[in-house]
């Protein structure tokens, strides 16, 4: 495994802090890619910064968008889509599943790579789609049909668009993706999910929410969505704070049993983290919302919890975390997508919580944790370049004395400075 710096992960209790959270990498991610397609230009308020979304924006810039960033306002003119260009993803699942649809339409080849693990994650139901609607995707590596990066899609400046079929089991994004781009498409799109297990339809909702709101008719029947051929509206869009990474600064009222606030909460949203409330609850904790401040107390002890996190797999390390440290056995399902994420997270919890001296198994679709944070020793947590594996750590060293994270500085992935508000956090 690669070598890195090493965080020392700091321990507290009784934290009392309230916690300004950055944007919502999900909105913020499908708002460039409308504001990139729009008919006029596009201020995002309140934009994110981190490394996906630095990747998405200059993934746009290539494909011939102006972009200018003044703090966290992003200023988006559309321009035509052309090649040829090249395409660095990262790790960023959004920008490696969200850009081959507008590729598709761009004049000119257009490639696409990423980090190591990038290569490893899924990519086929895309580009399946993709040459099903007549695009020519190649593989530079030879591959055919392609299934994974390096990819390079080859448009010639348009796409009739249509009906296609989609297996988005192991990820929403491969409808949310083609959803976005289907205004553009001559005929626009009809997307049927095929797949045996439901994609997270919280983010597909967001999807639709993001398209309806700029002009954009979308029809929803049960797996199946139509997106009609439209002008996509400019203007102004509030990023909302991203709620799935609000979660870590949440939890971490109830691993001290304190108490942390969240401000500007939205008290309408189709973000997946909100369902944090409802969890954060079962296993404890006192969550309430006025005036759009979400307020987090602790309790004396931590529940475990049973739950079902089909809807919000994102939100899996964080509450795996709190599972660690209840007293008792936990079971979380609906995941198994997620050993196609940015690693295979359920095995990285397994070896994880291992590692702390606790016990845990994986299911077809899941989890089990046997926790409790008296039988959890210091150890030196690795993240697999899985931010939310760091902030899974950082959680357990609230806790647990010693615990030391290696790569903390993956959480920049969606959080500009994780460890400098963890620390602001702790200090009030």
């Amino acid at each position: 495994m690669t070598s890195h710096a090493v965080w020392p992960a700091p321990t507290a209790s009784g934290i009392d802090a309230t916690v300004a959270v950055p944007g919502s990498k999900s909105q913020n991610n499908r708002e460039l890619v409308l504001a990139a397609l729009a008919e006029s230009p596009t201020i995002l308020a309140g934009a994110l910064k981190s490394r996906d979304s630095d990747l998405m924006i200059e993934a746009l810039r290539a494909l011939g968008a102006t972009i200018d960033v003044d703090g966290s306002t992003v200023t988006v003119t559309p321009g035509r889509l052309r090649g040829p260009a090249h395409i660095d993803c990262g790790l960023a699942g959004t920008v490696m599943r969200f850009i081959p649809p507008l590729a598709a339409m761009a004049q000119g080849a257009i490639t696409l790579d990423g980090d190591p693990h990038a290569r490893l994650r899924p990519m086929a139901p895309i580009l399946k789609a993709l040459q099903d609607l007549g695009v020519n995707v190649t593989s530079p590596m030879g591959s055919n049909p392609p299934t994974h990066l390096p990819v390079t899609i080859h448009g010639v400046g348009f796409l009739d668009g249509g009906d296609v079929d989609v297996d988005a089991s192991e990820s929403s994004q491969f409808i949310s993706s083609l959803l976005l781009a289907g205004p553009r498409y001559r005929n626009g799109l009809t997307v049927r999910h095929i797949g045996h297990q439901s994609p997270s339809l919280p983010h597909i909702a967001m999807t639709v929410e993001a398209l309806r709101a700029r002009g954009i008719v979308v029809e929803v029947e049960k797996n199946q969505w139509r997106v009609h051929p439209g002008t996509i509206r400019g203007g102004r869009v509030d990023i909302e704070p991203d709620l799935s990474n609000a979660g870590p600064f949440l939890a971490a009222a109830l691993a001290t049993g304190g108490t942390v606030r969240v401000p500007r909460w939205p008290s309408h949203t189709a973000q997946p983290g909100d369902l944090l409330r409802s969890f954060l609850t079962q296993m404890g904790a006192e969550v309430s919302l006025s005036n759009g401040v979400l307020t987090v107390r602790g309790a004396n002890s931590i529940k475990p919890l049973t739950a079902d996190l089909s809807a919000a797999g994102e939100l899996t390390p964080t509450l795996a975390a709190l599972c660690t440290l209840a007293e008792g056995r936990s079971v979380l399902t609906g995941i198994s997508h997620l050993r196609g994420h940015e690693t295979d997270r359920l095995a990285a919890l397994v070896t994880e919580i291992t590692r702390l001296g606790a016990h845990a198994q994986e299911l077809e679709d899941g989890l089990v944790i046997e926790g409790g944070y008296t039988r959890l020793s210091p150890a030196l947590m690795e993240t697999y370049e899985d931010h939310r594996m760091a902030t899974f750590a950082a959680i357990i060293g609230l806790v647990v004395p010693g615990t030391q994270v290696r790569n903390i500085e993956t959480t920049a992935k969606t959080i500009d400075d994780f460890p400098g508000l963890w620390s602001a956090m702790i200090g009030g």
